[in-house]
């Protein structure tokens, strides 16, 4: 098992401090846990830019798409109650999901984001959820599933809200979240904020500039009327400012792909819990085939809507492998540190959350000041090369 170096979370802070002065960092913080203990947490800065609040360790930001790990969790936890394989067509649970061709897509198809329903044809405001649902039923995938590879930006989190939803019977899968897994550890982190935490949630900015190497191909494709990047990333339309994020109605609403908000250490404890083959405290909250699933790829290709290569376990990602047989073997980068059994997921602007079961070990980081891209940049990357450091 990785033990960190004596200096290694002295160079992590050394590191934290620095994206304040030299990155452009104004409130972030990084919570990093082993054996399910929280061994490091660094909170620092300030929730505005006006700089009247200062953040703490208590401060909540929304994490946009790393919302997509624990509704994935959730949507696997549901499935294992109702003993369906991932390898189950959606239709078992979900009649009317089969117009459009969809008769033979399975669960896998939809957490390897290969599913093609990345971009729905219709136009229907992601306000409305029961318009959204029929669109999707609707759709014909963009490609045979399977077959091709590109990230569900958006629809994703619906077609994980509607699996738990017939499953459960249950009103949202933020609400599923909160029973099964928020409230018995005692989560900060929410898909669907309560307004008693309205308050402590920091005001969240758009980047100017990409500080994330390799993104500009994505950056390219999502500015081009007419692409599949920009389409997806539309699909369902509305909620494209980074200012609607700050507004408590889309707090409340949990969506499931882009809604979840929380603290660095509640997203850390989450991960710390898988990281522990679904254990607190002696107590089992995720079922360990369930957790199994988290690190066994489904998919790796060039992803059509991303641009550049990713890889996708159930749900979740993890870092893409070299296929090129001239190539070195190992991990084409390691934004979820060295471990081929590590996953997680990062959100739009930079935030990043992901569990190490190998070494027992999860990471966390938010903030409010985001970077261009839909990959972690050097803020993030930075603290976990110098935890993982030889």
């Amino acid at each position: 098992m990785y033990q960190p170096a004596p200096h290694a979370l002295a160079d992590v802070t050394t590191w934290f401090e620095e994206n304040f002065h030299t990155r452009g960092e104004l409130g972030a913080s990084v919570s990093i846990w082993q054996n399910g203990v929280e061994i490091l947490n660094l909170s620092h800065g300030h929730m505005d830019r006006s700089r009247s609040r200062a953040w703490d360790v208590d401060t909540l930001a929304p994490v946009w798409s790393a919302t997509k790990g624990p509704a994935a969790v959730c949507c696997l936890m549901a499935l294992h109650e109702a003993n369906l394989p991932l390898d189950c067509p959606v239709s078992e649970v979900w009649p009317e999901f089969v117009v459009g061709g969809k008769a033979a897509m399975t669960f896998a198809h939809l957490l390897s984001h290969t599913a093609g329903l990345c971009a729905l044809d219709e136009r229907v405001p992601i306000f409305n959820y029961e318009a959204v649902i029929d669109a999707i039923e609707q759709q014909t995938p963009l490609w045979e599933p399977g077959t091709k590879q590109g990230y569900h930006a958006r629809t994703f989190g619906f077609l994980m809200d509607e699996i738990v939803r017939r499953i459960t019977g249950l009103e949202s899968l933020g609400e599923y979240f909160r029973e099964t897994i928020g409230s018995p550890l005692g989560l900060d982190f929410w898909i669907g904020l309560p307004s008693a935490q309205h308050d402590r949630v920091a005001c969240i900015y758009p980047g100017k500039i990409s500080i994330a190497g390799g993104d500009q191909p994505f950056l390219k494709a999502f500015s081009t009327s007419g692409t599949l990047t920009q389409r997806t990333f539309g699909s369902p339309m509305g909620l494209n400012a980074v200012s609607d994020f700050n507004q408590p109605e889309t707090w409340k609403a949990g969506y499931a792909s882009m809604g979840g908000v929380g603290s660095a250490r509640g997203l850390g404890q989450f991960y710390a819990m898988l990281a522990q083959g679904g254990t607190w405290n002696g107590r089992e909250i995720v079922p360990a085939s369930v957790v199994a699933l988290l690190s066994e790829p489904l998919s790796q290709q060039d992803d059509s809507v991303l641009c550049t290569p990713i890889a996708f376990a159930a749900g979740v990602m993890q870092d893409p492998i070299h296929q090129d047989p001239e190539q070195p073997p190992g991990k084409m980068r390691q934004h979820f540190g060295p471990s081929l059994k590590a996953f997680g997921h990062p959100g739009a602007g930079g935030c990043l959350a992901f569990a190490d079961p190998e070494n027992a070990i999860s990471f966390a980081y938010v903030m409010n000041q985001m970077e261009v891209g839909a990959l972690p940049g050097a803020k993030s990357i930075g603290l976990i090369e110098r935890f993982y450091q030889a």
